[in-house]
């Protein structure tokens, strides 16, 4: 541990001050010459300024007592604990947590716990650690109650019996180090507690058991759906229901009563004069010389191991001879082809472990006497150290080519095959050079080193770390080190050497700190140190073990200086360490925190009274008042009280100020906090290189009120925020790299810290694991808290500890936190010392690379800045609306495709369209052409698998009509259901059945490995649509009998099954006509995307008019070819395998999308390879070519090409261009149900289709805004082709029914020959449906009958002409009216929010949304490893808010192929939502926000 707080005081008090200080009490005393006077200084390696220190210091028992009091107000309240699938909470076996390593288990506290921790160890012997502890902290009345550190939560003093016992507690401290395993490796979580009784509700068929926490009972509940819900699922929601209730109504408005600063503006503050004395040196260097060559053998660092034992001491001499050598060696014997590899000004890296001060420090002089400037960087451990990149960075901005470092470290280093030290991710190629003695070169007698005088050129480089995780180099100069070691020897007494006295520091490791806590003590009794510097971290660790040292003294001590005395929590580890050894001669006034910063170096020191120090301050200021940045002292001891001390008066010679920290910085007043600024000869010169921020941060200048400068000297900032009190005694209460602002007000992440720290109890997580950040969504920080939870901590204790910390800091800081997350033992990423790598830990978070192991996050809690809900205005008229698109000049909005009458062409095409029936255009084609070939079906290895020409077709069909006579012994009119894989067999019944005059319905069949899920279905339709037969194969006739079926469905109800794989040839008496073409001729049965099950009837008529305009649209005749890869079950599928062909004559080429999946080529390459022009496939197939051919695209020939989907088919283009597509080829195409298809993207003539940007937001209102391609929120909308012939198309309002304008959104309505007559129901619940078949206008035209298709979009009429020389109006699908979620008062389409959330992650596989109760649902299934599906919780989260402004309520995690998906590739949400429900996921991991 470090008494030297940051890489300054490590080169300048252990460095420089060393050469030219000496106590001037110790002149007196002091008249044995040869007599050298020791300062303790307790030294670690420069500490990486990411990590905030934050440790054992994070308490004191007012605080502790606060958080204990505001949880007693929050008693009642349960919260809802996420539910997790069993294999996520036992990662794998507890061999393979390794606990907090603690070697380095936080260069701030990990090892060593709070003190009152330190019983929960396995280890009888250890029990009386507690008692002393609290009788050291509690026997004392001088600290001051509101700072006292607390070793027992609300000081409770141990009821355990106070024999002394033999184990002194330094080995105890020692004990609890080395073992520190034990307490972790205990057995997994027990994740069945509270199981038991409830295990007969849950899923008994399913192996795999999930928590259910306490409290809850299974009892089942229903939906309004009538969807059985489980009560674990409801219960949660019901809470969150009301959670969010609350927090929209307690939503923040700017509180009139927040406090504001009254008091007057702050004047610059000026230091005391520099003094001026006669023979200070002109330069560090100098200063080296003299003391290396007159006094050598002055002891000037000692160095100890781990024992405590000294391992060497380096001498004045021996500094200066072996820096010369180093300096002679680096410049005349480095070479790199005969020229020297090094010339003055060039930058060296320095890379020596913390416990190797003497090699630093001769290393850090040797580059300064060559002219060198040293870059001191910490040792890198492994390859991929955190934020090891950006020290790479900065090493290659500074130009670093060569690295000095010892033998020992150099052998340390990890190393490529080649032996050679590996170069670290994104390091410049370096060169490393030991300084061991036997490497250095002995300088020749004529050469010297030149001695210029303290100058502006630059002397070092120490780097600092921001929030950011950026890394920069703070320059510092010659003259600059010069006049900060004056400073200091003027504010700490020290004098400048006389011959007989010089400084010698004595630096005390981290690794013997940990070993032994006490040897700081140790050493500065035993060396007599008049000064020690020290972290208040090493005062807190000396305190557990101080119990046998009776025989230490302090009284040596005149200034006990605290390096990190900026911190406002160090004040409880001081008042602690005093009340313990004041006995053991430390005076109170010894005690002397200072602040310091990288870019200022010191800031303030308090001085002790013989040096004309003031007594010094305390404040006890509100909470809430500094998070507005105003001081206000509580005098009512409130529980949200910060209390700090002063660092005493600003250093020598500074001018100092407290300015705002936003914006200009003008000066504050005197009840402000802001941030200090220094202007003086001791501070850093720039960031190197950056010239940009070097600006803001080195050559600020303040202003007053009015806007004149206070000076034109130009500040620096110091990055501390804080105050200057009473006696100008300079008070820090925070850090700017710790500032998180949420709505305005200022938290620091120390103070949120230090209070999850006195959070009871904290033995699910290691104390000195926490890191508290914030990141930025939707315009405002959020707070976010990971620390690591103990392997041994079961799921419900570490969620009632979250759900603590929560309230605990909602009720101190007044402040929500975002995100809560407990992460495995040892996963986070480590700073060079040992703390936790802040901007590391944030950026994987936001990667979504932490793996937490638990999470909660409060978004509804937290985030009161959404837009106001849309207030639904009423109406306005349809009326009023017509007459409003008049005065604005916009057309009503409607279209229509081209007249049929006037559109055949030639005799043939004629011939066709005088048969009513479908039945007659086969017979007839079989007379004619029979050998003219109409289907190739194609297996998935590309070869053909099987063909029908009219006449075969035409035969088999009189077989099946034969067999479903006689066999069958079927009537006319009788349903007949067709459950056939895709193939020409289920095109030859079909027609049978028409042979026969019954009414087909085309099912698919079950799937054999997935019989559960499927064959339901089947039996659903089979009942449904009344059918009196099953026509199928022998296969599936097996299949629907088999054993495994009868798990599955009531196997005896099915209807007579007729397989028709060996019919008889038999010639048909008389094939049926139909008396009237308004008779049915088939159903359509489909499941929509909202899980309902619809049968629509087509007739005859309706039928025929299709194929016409289809044939008309596409241009087919008998010698086109076309290749079709869609389902051949409903819709536009269904037409095109069955109807088309025969009806037009054109050969189909058949492509089951089945057989894509293992041969995703087969389609296109179909395509390639008969050279066909035009093709239809369903985005599902789309998707499934673009990702599987990402890499072998061959050069496919496609010249026109129609998608079957509704939305975003042009992303897909975009890919599909590149096989070599023609840009201006590929269509979308939309139908619906209702109207069976009415439009078509296929056309040879007319304008090329176009795509349009809309604002997402304003589709949202229910309004169409056209914009740039590119810009935020733009969603493109492909142009869904040209509307059919015979077909009109309007756009009416959805909720008055009356004609829209142009470029309005509302819904489409259709009206053709072709349209469906009606649902086909068992239930005769056609009353409900009838409207979307018969609707009327309410306005305008009210004769037409329309027919509603439940899909929103809009017309808009474009400038381009279609053939008949009109101008051509563009349809534009948004999406399915019956699919919108109704959110905030505004209409969301679930695909737009989960394709934000597929984007979030790399293993989001496929998402899904829905809503329940006006909580979004988010379901994700994760490709990728189970430990990944907690990170996705967070991120899906922050997606949705930041792009849609909605709160997701629940997050559910499922495994890949969870999310129902029907056959045309459309997401079944309301099977995912029932199964949801009913609790049938089985998911990974549920996340309930709060």
């Amino acid at each position: 541990p470090s008494f030297i707080c940051n890489k300054k005081y490590k080169n300048i008090k252990e460095v420089l001050l060393p050469l030219y200080s000496v106590d001037p009490s110790l002149q007196a005393e002091n008249r044995v010459p040869g007599t050298s006077q020791a300062t303790a200084v307790a030294s670690k390696q420069q500490k990486s300024h990411s990590t905030n220190s934050r440790d054992e210091r994070f308490r004191s028992d007012v605080h502790t007592e606060a958080v204990q009091a505001a949880l007693a107000k929050y008693k009642e309240r349960k919260m809802p604990m996420p539910s997790k699938r069993r294999s996520v909470l036992v990662h794998s076996s507890v061999e393979t947590y390794t606990p907090p390593d603690t070697s380095s288990a936080s260069e701030d506290e990990g090892s060593l716990r709070r003190q009152g921790r330190i019983t929960s160890t396995p280890f009888q012997s250890h029990s009386n650690v507690e008692p002393w502890l609290n009788r050291v902290i509690q026997g004392s009345s001088t600290s001051s109650s509101a700072s006292s550190t607390s070793s027992h939560p609300g000081g409770k003093p141990a009821a355990a019996s106070s024999t002394a016992t033999a184990t002194t507690a330094a080995t105890v401290l020692a004990d609890l180090m080395a073992h520190i395993q034990l307490d972790n490796h205990s057995a997994p979580p027990d994740v069945t507690t509270g199981l038991v009784e409830h295990l007969h509700h849950e899923r008994p068929q399913v192996a795999s058991v999930r928590g259910v926490p306490r409290g809850y009972n299974s009892s089942i509940l229903e939906t309004g759906d009538g969807v059985p819900v489980n009560s674990r699922v409801s219960s949660k929601i019901q809470h969150i229901i009301v959670k969010q209730e609350r927090s929209i109504d307690s939503l923040q408005q700017p509180d009139p009563n927040q406090p504001k600063p009254e008091g007057n503006q702050v004047n610059v503050l000026k230091g005391e004069p520099v003094g001026v004395v006669t023979n200070w040196p002109p330069s560090l260097l100098a200063a080296l010389q003299r003391w290396g060559t007159t006094q050598p053998k002055a002891p000037c660092l000692t160095a100890l191991d781990t024992t405590g034992k000294a391992v060497y001491t380096l001498t004045y001499g021996k500094l200066w001879s072996r820096s010369l050598k180093l300096a002679y060696t680096l410049l005349n014997k480095l070479t790199s082809r005969n020229e020297p590899l090094l010339k003055p000004g060039d930058r060296v890296a320095l890379v020596f472990p913390n416990s190797d001060p003497v090699m630093f420090m001769v290393a850090f002089y040797g580059c300064l006497l060559a002219e060198l400037i040293p870059v001191p960087i910490e040792v890198p451990l492994t390859r991929k150290d955190a934020g090891s990149q950006q020290i790479g960075f900065l090493l290659g901005s500074c130009g670093v080519t060569l690295a000095l470092t010892t033998d020992a470290c150099q052998k340390g280093l990890p190393k490529a095959q080649t032996g050679e030290v590996v170069t670290f991710k994104g390091w410049p190629r370096l060169i490393w050079f030991v300084i061991d003695g036997k490497h250095l070169a002995k300088p020749t007698k004529d050469w010297h080193p030149q001695l210029r005088d303290a100058s502006a050129e630059i002397a070092y480089i120490e780097y600092k770390t921001s929030k950011e995780g950026s890394t920069v180099g703070i320059t510092i100069s010659h003259a600059s080190m010069l006049a900060h070691c004056h400073a200091l020897t003027q504010a700490c007494g020290y004098s400048e050497g006389n011959v007989m006295n010089r400084m010698h520091v004595i630096s005390i490791p981290y690794a013997l700190m940990k070993v032994n806590p006490l040897s700081w003590i140790q050493k500065v009794c035993s060396y007599k140190a008049r000064v020690a510097v020290v972290k208040s971290r090493d005062m807190h660790w000396s305190l557990l073990a101080q119990r046998d040292q009776r025989d230490v003294s302090l009284s040596s001590l005149r200034m006990l200086i605290v390096a990190d005395g900026a911190n406002p929590w160090s004040i409880s580890s001081c008042d602690a360490f005093l009340n313990v050894f004041q006995s053991r001669g430390l005076r109170p006034e010894v005690i002397c925190p200072c602040a310091s910063s990288s870019e200022a170096l010191t800031v303030a020191i308090r001085r002790p009274p013989e040096l004309g120090g003031p007594p010094p301050g305390k404040a006890v200021l509100s909470m809430n008042c500094l998070s507005y940045g105003v001081i206000r002292v509580d005098t009512e001891e409130k529980l949200s009280v910060l209390t700090v001390q002063d660092v005493g008066q600003i250093m020598p010679g500074a001018n100092v100020c407290v300015v705002k920290v936003d914006g200009t910085p003008y000066l504050c007043k005197a009840d402000e906090v802001g941030e200090i600024c220094v202007n003086s000869g001791t501070t850093g010169m720039a960031y190197f290189g950056l010239l940009g921020i070097t600006k803001n941060v080195f050559e600020a200048i303040p202003v007053t009120a009015t806007g004149v400068p206070v000076s034109d000297q130009p500040f620096t900032r110091t990055g501390l925020l804080g105050f200057v009190g009473p006696d100008y005694l300079v008070f820090v209460v925070g850090k700017l790299d710790g500032l998180i602002t949420v709505s305005g007000r200022r938290h620091n992440a120390d103070d949120v810290v230090a209070t999850a720290l006195a959070v009871e109890p904290m033995k699910f997580v290691y104390r000195g694991r926490i890191a508290v950040f914030s990141v930025t969504v939707l315009h405002d920080d959020r707070i976010v808290l990971v620390a690591e939870q103990r392997p041994d901590a079961s799921e419900e204790d570490s969620f009632q500890w979250m759900s603590r910390v929560l309230q605990a800091i909602d009720s101190i800081h007044q402040v929500g936190v975002y995100c809560l997350a407990l992460v495995p033992a040892n996963t986070l990423p480590k700073a060079p010392l040992g703390g936790i790598h802040i901007s590391e830990t944030k950026q994987r978070f936001l990667e979504g690379a932490l793996h937490p192991c638990n999470v909660l996050m409060c978004p509804h809690t937290c985030v009161t800045n959404l837009p106001k809900p849309r207030q639904k205005q009423p109406d306005v008229g349809p009326a009023s609306m017509i007459v409003g698109n008049l005065v604005a000049g916009k057309r009503i909005a409607q279209a229509s495709g081209r007249d049929v009458t006037q559109l055949e062409d030639n005799d043939q095409a004629r011939k066709v369209t005088q048969f009513l029936y479908l039945a007659d255009v086969l017979q007839w084609r079989a007379q004619t052409t029979p050998d003219h070939p109409l289907f190739l079906l194609l297996n998935s290895k590309g070869t053909v698998a099987s063909t029908a020409s009219c006449m075969q077709l035409h035969k088999r069909a009189e077989r099946v009509a034969a067999a479903l006579m006689e066999k069958g012994r079927l009537n006319v009119g009788d349903h007949v259901a067709l459950v056939y894989p895709p193939g020409v067999d289920l095109i030859a019944t079909f027609y049978g059945c028409l042979y026969a005059g019954c009414i087909p319905i085309t099912v698919r069949p079950p799937h054999p490995q997935n019989l559960a899920t499927t064959l339901p279905t089947v039996k659903m339709i089979v009942e449904v649509s009344k059918s009196a037969c099953i026509l199928t194969t022998q296969v599936i006739t097996k299949l629907l009998k088999s054993k495994e079926a009868a798990a599955a469905v009531d196997i005896k109800t099915w209807p007579t099954i007729l397989d028709t794989d060996d019919m008889p040839k038999k010639k048909l008496a008389n094939i049926f006509r139909p008396t009237s073409p308004d008779m049915l001729a088939y159903l359509d049965f489909s499941v929509s995307t909202t899980g309902i099950l619809a049968g629509v009837k087509m007739s005859h008529a309706a039928t025929s008019a299709l194929c016409r305009s289809i044939k008309l649209q596409c241009e087919l005749y008998p010698s086109r070819q076309i290749a079709i890869c869609l389902d051949p079950y409903c819709g536009l599928g269904f037409a095109l395998w069955c109807l088309c062909s025969v009806y037009s004559g054109h050969q189909s080429i058949l492509v089951p999308p089945l057989e894509l999946e293992s041969n995703v080529s087969l389609w296109l390459s179909a395509v390639s390879q008969y050279k066909v022009r035009v093709t239809f496939c369903s985005y599902s197939v789309m998707e499934m070519c673009t990702k599987g051919l990402g890499t072998q695209t061959d050069m496919l020939r496609v010249s026109e090409f129609n998608c079957s989907t509704q939305q975003y088919a042009d992303i897909q283009m975009t890919v599909l261009k590149s096989v070599g597509l023609p840009g201006t080829s590929a269509f979308s195409l939309f139908y619906t149900f209702v109207s069976l298809f009415f439009i078509f993207g296929c056309f040879l003539t007319g304008p090329d289709p176009t795509t349009v940007y809309v604002d997402m937001r304003a589709l949202r209102h229910d309004r169409v805004r056209l914009v740039e391609r590119g810009s935020p929120h733009s969603l493109p909308l492909m142009e869904s082709g040209k509307i059919l012939p015979g077909v009109k198309v309007i756009i009416a309002h959805t909720e008055t029914k009356g004609p829209l304008g142009d470029s309005h959104l509302g819904e489409i309505w259709v009206s053709s020959p072709h349209n469906a007559t009606g649902y086909y129901t068992v239930y005769g619940e056609e009353a409900l449906h009838a409207d979307h078949f018969t609707a009327r206008l309410s306005f305008g035209d009210t004769q037409t009958i329309w027919a509603r298709t439940g899909y929103l979009g809009f017309l808009r009429r474009t400038e381009l002409t279609d053939a008949s020389g009109e101008r051509h109006d563009a349809l534009y699908v948004v999406g399915s009216l019956d699919e919108t979620l109704e959110l905030r008062g505004m209409r969301y389409h679930p695909i737009d929010i989960e394709t934000s959330v597929i984007r979030a992650h790399k293993s989001i596989a496929e998402c899904a949304v829905f809503t329940w109760t006006n909580l979004l649902v988010v379901v994700v299934e994760l490709e990728g490893s189970e430990q990944e599906a907690l990170d996705l919780v967070a991120l899906v989260t922050n997606v949705v808010l930041e792009e849609h402004y909605l709160i997701v309520g629940v997050v559910v995690i499922v495994d890949p192929g969870v999310i129902p998906i029907n056959s045309r590739g459309e997401k079944q949400r309301m099977h995912l939502r029932d199964g949801f429900l009913a609790d049938q996921l089985d998911p990974i991991y549920v996340a309930y926000n709060m």
